[in-house]
């Protein structure tokens, strides 16, 4: 039997949202599938190379399949490369765990009749896993890689790599998003094929390679306050094409669908605490909670520079933590002391100037108590400060198909802001975003991206 080999046939220049990959077509004297590699940065490196080795999955790679993780882990794996800045994304065509995509629909069936994943296979006279890894340790090695960081949760793939020449330095984990359709996969995945995996996460987020629960947040957020000591922080706000997130100034303005709005309060559910202005409070008297999704309500946090919260304020009374508040300087004890007494809790975080709160001093203050992640909801002066002070990690922008003539999410610069509070001035930077990426949840478009500020002159 002639030794197995690899030819590398052709690439192109494959620009994602998360990054512009290079694309690699392989032949191959194995078999007559067309394996592909999708490569980013140099990963000749001598140092350990990030690699996932992917089987295909058409049912959750391309259509976004709830039953497995496949779809989610290629998708978390693009992004985890791309914020690494190099990395391999090999695509084996091993459909099925190599039973092919005729057979693994026959698989699913079998499964809707009570066979789990192992079983449904064997019972239609295949191995549990007959997948092959040769062709893709021989396109690691062409590619020059010789370490690499595997992401995976599958011990048996390391193993097979190992004794096919490639050392695997580090096993990175893929903890997947449990849902009612993919939790006894998952749970079989464990018990029959030695996957190492965390099946105690939340269950009920219908992640999949096409959702933006698929964004790696926990290991973002993670990272981010392991390297800063800070909470990493998304703000998230709706608004029309013309720019507007209200009628008027104090005018609370419904603006996105029901489908946006569940998507908000997925984000709620995945954040430690959300944070809106005292005009919110005033205006809305919002309860700050997740109740379109399961999950955990976040920790409430206002910023109130003269300590006007109400007591009568639901964020008092309702479910959930009780409210960190911000204050500045000097604020009025008995009110202080009234509010504690209703399980609030004061902070003081004012800026030199005594007029408006200092963010920089708040991320502090939230990180020291533990706070790994902060959703930013608030108005026009809040959305401003956060951008200004460059205190915003990523964005989620849900824009409505409309147009309304009215308070501006972003205050001009040299205008006051919609509460008088200050606003950005000639000489303040703002960002554009980096990373884009977005979808269409009923007539909403959501935007996602990272901000990115020039830097000084």
């Amino acid at each position: 039997m002639p030794h197995p080999s690899v030819t590398r046939i052709t690439s192109a220049r494959i620009p994602t949202v998360v990054g512009e990959f290079q694309l690699y077509y392989y032949d191959n004297s194995v078999d007559e599938k067309e394996h592909l590699a999708l490569v980013l940065g140099d990963v000749e490196a001598p140092d350990e190379v990030l690699v996932r080795v992917h089987s295909e999955c058409f049912t959750g790679d391309v259509i976004g399949s709830l039953r497995c993780d496949c779809g989610e882990q290629l998708n978390r794996s693009m992004r985890l490369i791309a914020e690494k800045g190099a990395g391999v994304i090999l695509y084996l065509r091993q459909e099925g765990r190599g039973i092919g995509l005729e057979h693994k629909l026959e698989a699913y069936n079998l499964q809707d009749q009570g066979y789990d994943t192992v079983e449904a296979n064997l019972e239609l006279g295949h191995g549990a896993d007959e997948r092959d890894y040769s062709v893709g340790a021989l396109m690691l090695q062409d590619l020059g890689v010789e370490a690499v960081r595997l992401l995976t949760n599958n011990p048996a793939k390391i193993e097979h790599l190992e004794a096919l020449g490639i050392h695997v330095s580090e096993r990175v984990p893929l903890n997947p998003h449990i849902n009612e359709e993919n939790a006894g996969y998952l749970r079989t995945k464990v018990e029959r094929m030695r996957h190492l995996l965390n099946l105690n996460g939340p269950a009920g987020r219908f992640a999949n390679g096409h959702s933006d629960s698929t964004d790696a947040f926990d290991e973002r957020a993670q990272a981010h306050f392991e390297g800063t000591g800070l909470p990493y922080v998304t703000l998230s706000y709706a608004q029309t094409l013309d720019g507007s997130i209200a009628a008027a100034p104090g005018q609370h303005t419904c603006i996105s669908g029901n489908a946006s709005a569940r998507f908000t309060h997925e984000l709620r559910a995945q954040h430690d605490a959300i944070l809106v202005g005292i005009n919110t409070v005033l205006s809305d008297d919002p309860r700050l909670t997740v109740r379109h999704v399961e999950g955990a309500h976040p920790q409430p946090v206002i910023l109130d520079t003269h300590l006007r919260f109400p007591l009568d304020a639901t964020l008092l009374s309702g479910p959930g933590p009780g409210p960190l508040i911000a204050t500045g300087p000097d604020p009025s004890a008995s009110h202080r002391k009234a509010l504690e007494a209703e399980g609030a809790e004061v902070v003081v975080c004012g800026d030199a100037s005594g007029q408006r709160i200092d963010l920089p001093r708040l991320l502090r203050t939230l990180g020291e108590r533990g706070i790994h992640s902060l959703m930013v909801e608030g108005g026009s002066s809040v959305i401003t400060s956060f951008l200004v002070d460059r205190c915003v990690d990523h964005v989620a922008l849900t824009i409505s198909p409309q147009f309304m003539g009215g308070l501006h999410a972003v205050a001009a610069p040299g205008a006051p802001s919609g509460d008088g509070a200050p606003s950005a001035r000639a000489s303040d930077a703002l960002p554009r975003l980096e990373n884009r990426r977005q979808r269409w949840l009923g007539d909403d478009l959501i935007l996602r991206g990272d901000p990115v500020w020039e830097a000084p002159a």
